[in-house]
């Protein structure tokens, strides 16, 4: 297999930078950069070395290297250097790092003399690729990390951290060992089939094809909370016009990010921004008034407001403090008339309480603020993170890929004939191919199933370096 190389740091200039190295000339194409003064070729793996690199004029560029004392060579860079043995490393190969500065000339140089002494550049996701191959991780574990370098939030990386770990992996080889348990008996029925012997008992077989079916059907439930994870859990700010909603997006984003006038119907289309709460990244959208409108454009921006309320998994339903519990009735019901809203958490929001003398009267459990004067702001927040809480996204295994959502969906459509095939009394051959089904799309979710092709689309996504 051939050493490659990469930056593995974000482009540009910065204070350092990372090459990293990987393969079986890992450590002699490296130890041509430093000279026998440096110590590099006798250093310990595992430990950081101090060493000079040096470069030899020359006009040959395919001989750029370090030379022998009495070359006219120039200092590059002073470094900091370390090996890791095989298999003991991220690749299982014999891996180098240097750490130098960020100069991108200096960077490209060390790249450049790497590969004229017989290195070459590496892939997108390479390094993580032969990681994989040399099983150092399985793919939902390799796919991780392209998760934790994109994670936005604590959330996210905590989610993130769990697959790398190993939390969807042990899931998945759990679900495969109940499956070959339960194709194990049927092969071996097929094995008897002139003896017509019965080895698995279909009652037993469907109580566990229901337990597989209850783990897969929660593992794609989960899908739409990961991918909010990873994007924002989207938050629609919504009610009738001039009620204060671009003031409560400003409000919440400590910036003034909407436009606020005291004229109705001056937002006319949806306004997006993303805020952190306590480790959770949340998009909210402050939307259109929602009212009768005979102009054209307004109506445009009220369907668009509907359409937020649809994708929402939080609503924040803004009225004017000012208003009976009946008129705020009123205006929810035609919401949930044309939107459905069972599945999300809608905080009643009573703004313009600063212009209320004396309410005696409230709306249930809303929670009444003053935008304009920045009251009562942090009840909101601990409101809409309550979400989080309310919906244990912090503990339970979240699905955030749509590779292993799509497998996933196989595997219940072949848990779900095989069920049919049982209670129909189907043929054993035919109940079995099912759960190889079953089995081969578990085994190319985890990577023990693979080829090159889904291989090079997975990491092919990666970074350069990673």
């Amino acid at each position: 297999m051939n050493t490659i190389c990469a930056i593995a740091t974000p482009a540009g200039l910065g204070a350092t930078a990372m090459i990293r190295i990987s393969g079986p000339e890992a450590f002699c194409i490296a130890g041509m950069l430093f000279s026998e003064q440096s110590g590099f070729a006798g250093s310990e793996p595992n430990r950081a070395k101090f060493a000079s690199l040096y470069v030899v004029e020359t006009q040959n560029f395919a001989s750029l290297r370090i030379g022998d004392p009495d070359d006219k060579h120039t200092l590059l860079d002073q470094v900091v250097v370390t090996k890791f043995a095989a298999p003991h490393s991220f690749t299982g190969e014999d891996v180098v790092e240097i750490s130098c500065h960020g100069s991108v000339y200096i960077q490209q140089r060390i790249i450049e003399l790497l590969i004229a002494n017989g290195c070459r550049m590496a892939a997108p996701g390479e390094f993580t690729q032969r990681a994989f191959l040399n099983g150092k991780l399985d793919l939902p574990q390799a796919e991780a990390i392209a998760d934790l370098i994109e994670a936005q939030s604590e959330t996210a990386h905590h989610a993130a951290m769990k697959q790398l770990q190993g939390e969807l992996s042990g899931k998945m080889a759990a679900l495969r060992e109940e499956l070959l348990q339960m194709a194990s008996l049927l092969e071996l029925e097929l094995d008897f089939s002139e003896e017509e012997v019965e080895f698995a008992d279909r009652t037993t077989l469907l109580n566990l094809l229901e337990h597989i079916k209850t783990e897969v059907n929660q593992l794609l439930q989960s899908y739409k909370w990961g991918t909010m994870l990873k994007n924002g859990i989207p938050v629609a700010i919504v009610g009738e016009p001039n009620v204060g909603k671009s003031t409560l997006l400003n409000a919440i984003l400590q910036q003034e990010r909407a436009i606020v006038s005291d004229i109705p119907g001056t937002t006319r289309d949806t306004i997006e921004d993303t805020f952190m709460l306590n480790g959770t990244l949340f998009r909210f959208i402050d939307t259109a008034g929602i009212r009768e409108s005979g102009d054209a454009i307004e109506r445009l921006g009220i369907e668009r407001s509907l359409d937020t309320i649809r994708r929402a998994a939080v609503i924040l339903w803004v009225f004017d403090a000012r208003k009976t519990t009946q008129e705020v009735k009123a205006e929810i019901a035609k919401i949930e008339n044309s939107v459905k809203s069972d599945d999300k958490k809608i905080i009643l929001v009573g703004n313009k309480s600063d212009l209320v003398a004396n309410k005696s009267e409230v709306v249930g459990n809303a929670i009444y603020i003053s935008a304009k004067k920045g009251e009562n702001i942090q009840m909101v927040h601990n409101e809409i993170d309550s979400f989080v809480r309310d919906n244990g996204l912090r503990d339970i295994t979240l699905l955030t890929n749509e590779r292993h959502k799509a497998l996933l969906s196989g595997i219940l459509v072949s848990i779900e004939r095989t069920e049919i095939g049982l209670q129909q009394q189907l043929p054993t051959d035919l109940v079995a191919e099912d759960i190889r089904m079953a089995l081969h799309d578990l085994g190319e979710l985890t990577g023990t199933v693979s080829t090159d092709e889904i291989l090079n689309n997975i990491f092919g996504k990666f970074c350069i370096g990673k």
